[in-house]
């Protein structure tokens, strides 16, 4: 399939130069060869605009495979009657005539041809390996055959004078006419290599015709699945957007040259400058956006492709202008790439047809209007001279429509972003930046707005489970459904995973890596959010946990030294991003915390870890305190196990309904009983009084003071 889209482009290309020459070469004067050569050019773009939109009916309606090969015949006959028309003809008019007959026929061939193709090319691979393949057909005809399409002429030119000699060559014999029956052939090559190669290209099976609706009654339907299909809605404003804009680039350009005082070299650089930047943008695009969703990427293009068009109204200098052209080029080569994979990829086989030929008609409308209408308004507003003291600028009226173009070509791409954005409510900057790294933000799931998540953290020996116990049994008396779970070991799942991770080595047989452990915890978690902690939230339970995400960021992050972020995006991602509502860290000091979790028996893995090991862990978890204190609660956890519960209580007070305040006041007023000789700190709705706790200078992460 390569091969015939390789072959193909090649033909078209090839055949746009060979039958524009072979037109002016009719006439010896130099304006009808002027006249001649525009003709043939303005002829290929008319079938866009007459029956292009009705192409894509063809491409849903017939088999593929067989609507390909026709249309290769088609070309290959029409191609090879253009030089026979010159033996057949003797009239020059006539033949340039039949030219642009013949080419308009070719054209509107391939108007039908090319969604056909681009419709079949999903159907013959994995969805993961279409953009591969997209990157692969479009640097293939947009890099490799224009290039390839100008030595064959070359070539074939060379040939006929080494053949015929430079002069006296025998009628139909010229280097445009020879390759004009070479292009023919390449057409008629592949509809062979179609019709007998690939005949997986029919893929699916549709009605029968006569079960089909009429042709008008489909085209109507694809023009309404377009205007009421967000994402291809989004795909066609945003492509239209970048083509306007690269269309206003090439119309100005000749006149934006002079407005840097440069002349047609100038022109030359930026011109080839917007195509290397275009072959950039399909070859490096995704391996420079990583794991980004394809559908902020294709805004993010717009938007880059066309926010380079106001780096150009701004220039004053060549060097920025072409750095501004090739952003420009990049940006929509990574929009072609992109939009192109999402139209294979998501819209469905029965409607892609249309779709690609509504997105290949506005194209060609939208960039020949841009490029010539630009022309027109530069050439009318001519340009001033405007000195300022120390220097003079040339402003022309180039700039102010590169400005407007780059301004709404901005608005297309932030409105496409806004329609096709699949991941509604994650930061844009941040998912970028976590896509380049190769860790893309995941959407949080929806937390039900009933249950209340509550999670107790801290190190070894702190009192968690005595504090989950203590809640949990105040909140009973309440009245609520309270659901009391813990990480590792929550669900059967989750004993086996935390037998891994914390029987010492000589049970287990073998050393759980830092790195096998934190997704050890992950997948615990992930197996723990959605099968205990999301139902009971649902039914609007109380979860109370021991142990949640802070204790990965601290044991795996601080304690194990793997990069906190990592295990920050790997829990989130676990998760789907459920947050607590509130997490009550019990602050002890290490060896205090050990000697406690010692007088319960044998020490697990972690408990059997060094001081160090344990102080890392102690100062991750109030660095973590510190940075979203509204949702934490922290605690010196040497303070007696009711006064604990009493400021727990305290603070749950307002993650609590109104109506339950004032039972849980008596709640409250009788934890205050039973820690009355030992706290009298409790004043208003915060828990004040304790000591500040100094932490060693010498200790990790010491010089710091936390009242805590």
């Amino acid at each position: 399939m390569w091969a015939v889209l390789g072959l193909s482009s090649l033909g078209d290309w090839l055949g746009l130069l060979a039958a524009a020459t072979f037109a002016a070469s009719q006439v010896s004067n130099s304006a009808a060869q002027g006249a001649a050569f525009g003709s043939v050019i303005a002829v290929r773009l008319l079938p866009a605009l007459i029956l292009g939109p009705v192409a894509g009916v063809f491409a849903d309606r017939f088999d593929r495979r067989l609507t390909m090969v026709a249309c290769d015949l088609v070309r290959f006959l029409f191609f090879a009657s253009i030089p026979a028309s010159a033996l057949i003809l003797d009239d020059p008019a006539l033949v340039i005539g039949w030219t642009a007959i013949a080419t308009f026929i070719i054209e509107t061939t391939a108007m039908i041809w090319t969604p056909a193709k681009e419709a079949a090319v999903p159907n013959l691979l994995p969805r993961a390996r279409l953009e591969t393949a997209n990157q692969l057909t479009l640097a293939t005809t947009y890099g490799i055959t224009p290039v390839l399409a100008g030595l064959v002429l070359i070539g074939l030119e060379q040939l006929v004078v080494l053949v015929f000699g430079a002069e006296g060559r025998p009628r139909g014999a010229e280097p445009s006419d020879v390759a004009l029956w070479f292009n023919s052939l390449t057409f008629l090559a592949t509809a062979v290599t179609v019709f007998f190669g690939i005949k997986e290209i029919s893929g699916r099976r549709t009605a029968a015709v006569e079960h089909k609706p009429g042709m008008l009654k489909e085209f109507v339907q694809g023009w309404a699945f377009v205007r009421r299909t967000p994402l291809v809605r989004g795909l066609v404003l945003g492509i239209f957007g970048a083509f306007a804009g690269g269309g206003v680039v090439v119309g100005t350009a000749k006149f934006y040259a002079v407005s840097l005082s440069a002349g047609d070299a100038a022109f030359a650089l930026l011109f080839a400058t917007l195509f290397l930047g275009l072959g950039v943008g399909i070859a490096a695009g995704p391996r420079i956006v990583g794991a980004l969703s394809r559908r902020r990427w294709f805004g993010l293009s717009i938007i880059l492709a066309a926010g380079s068009v106001l780096i150009l109204a701004l220039a004053t200098h060549l060097a920025v202008a072409v750095g501004g052209a090739l952003l420009v080029g990049v940006g929509a080569g990574m929009a072609f790439l992109s939009g192109t994979t999402l139209l294979g990829s998501e819209v469905s086989d029965d409607m892609r047809g249309r779709a690609f030929a509504f997105v290949q008609t506005g194209t060609r409308v939208v960039l020949m209007l841009t490029i010539s209408l630009s022309s027109v308004i530069v050439g009318a507003g001519g340009s001033r001279h405007l000195s300022l003291g120390f220097t003079s600028v040339e402003i022309s009226s180039t700039r102010p429509l590169l400005a407007v173009a780059g301004v709404l070509g901005v608005m297309a791409g932030i409105v496409a972003l806004r329609q096709m954005d699949d991941k509604k409510g994650v930061p844009l900057l941040a998912d970028v930046l976590g896509s380049v790294r190769g860790r893309p933000l995941s959407p949080d799931e929806p937390k039900a707005a009933s249950g209340l998540f509550i999670v107790f953290e801290g190190g070894e020996g702190a009192g968690k489970s005595t504090q989950v116990k203590h809640l949990a049994e105040a909140l009973r008396k309440l009245g609520r459904d309270v659901v009391v779970t813990r990480e590792p070991g929550a669900t059967a799942l989750g004993a086996r995973i935390r037998s891994l991770v914390l029987d010492p080595p000589e049970v287990t047989g073998e050393v759980v890596t830092p790195r096998a452990e934190a997704l050890l915890y992950a997948a615990d978690r992930a197996h723990h959010v959605a099968s205990v902690v999301r139902p009971a939230l649902t039914r609007g339970a109380v979860v109370v946990s021991d142990r949640y995400v802070d204790s990965s960021l601290a044991y795996q992050g601080a304690g194990r030294t793997l990069p906190v972020d990592e295990v920050s995006w790997l829990s989130k991602w676990a998760t789907g991003g459920l947050k607590p509502d509130l997490v009550v860290l019990l602050d002890l000091e290490p060896s205090i915390g050990l000697a406690r979790a010692g007088r319960r028996g044998e020490a697990d893995r972690l408990e059997s870890e060094s001081l160090a090991f344990h102080e890392r862990v102690r100062y991750a978890f109030l660095d973590l305190a510190a940075a979203d204190p509204s949702r934490y609660l922290v605690l010196d956890a040497s303070m007696p196990p009711e006064a604990l519960a009493a400021g727990v209580l305290q603070r749950v007070r307002h993650l609590m309904p109104a109506e339950e305040e004032f039972d849980l006041e008596e709640a409250i007023e009788e934890a205050l009983e039973d820690a009355a000789d030992t706290v009298t700190m409790l004043t208003g709705d915060e828990l004040t009084g304790l000591p500040p706790v100094d932490l060693d200078k010498d200790a990790p992460g010491g010089g710091r003071e936390t009242r805590v």
